[in-house]
């Protein structure tokens, strides 16, 4: 962002309507980090996540925020004037 170039996409891309879907997941201190890596790469490649924030907490448990952009999609079917 040294050149300002990132803040006014991201500027333009909200001026839009864009929002992010968030996810919260808890991952309790039982689970390795192993299987907790495979279950927040499976969210990414097949949901279409991306790591947003993590926070690890004293005791070992894990909470992940996941984000993805919201598309909207408009429709391109066009309905006959009324003339």
């Amino acid at each position: 962002m040294a050149n300002g170039q990132t803040g006014t996409k991201r500027q333009d891309w909200v001026s839009q309507g864009g929002q992010y879907e968030v996810r919260v997941v808890t991952i309790p201190p039982s689970t390795s980090r192993n299987d907790a890596r495979q279950m927040l790469t499976e969210q990414a490649e097949y949901g279409r996540w991306e790591l947003a924030r993590t926070r690890l907490f004293a005791g070992g448990g894990r909470k992940v925020w996941l984000r993805r952009k919201i598309i909207r999609v408009r429709s391109t079917l066009s309905l006959p004037d009324d003339d």
